[in-house]
């Protein structure tokens, strides 16, 4: 019986400078780094581009979060206090 001999082509060139790219362009995806490996003549089909992205372990890096100033310490806005009735009555606080 005759099986199927897979021949995928060598990926060791296009790795490396994907690779390149990524580390330079650490903020773009494997989208735009498509577009820049175009640029430079190689032309990878979007679903190589993406194995080989996820096989190397590339990610896009997240920025931090916005820095906010804390609340230690204080309270929201009021203080809420339950009367011998069991409502509840709110006064604002400093």
């Amino acid at each position: 019986m005759i099986r199927y001999q897979p021949a995928r082509v060598d990926d060791a060139p296009l790795r490396a400078r994907l690779r390149e790219l990524a580390a330079e362009r650490r903020r773009f995806g494997y989208r735009r780094l498509g577009y820049l490996l175009a640029r430079e003549g190689m032309t990878p089909n979007h679903k190589k581009l993406l194995r080989i992205y996820r096989e190397e372990n590339l990610r896009v890096w997240r920025r931090g979060g916005r820095k906010r100033a804390g609340a230690r310490g204080r309270r929201w806005c009021c203080r809420t206090d339950r009367t011998s009735a069991g409502r509840s009555t709110s006064s604002p606080t400093r």
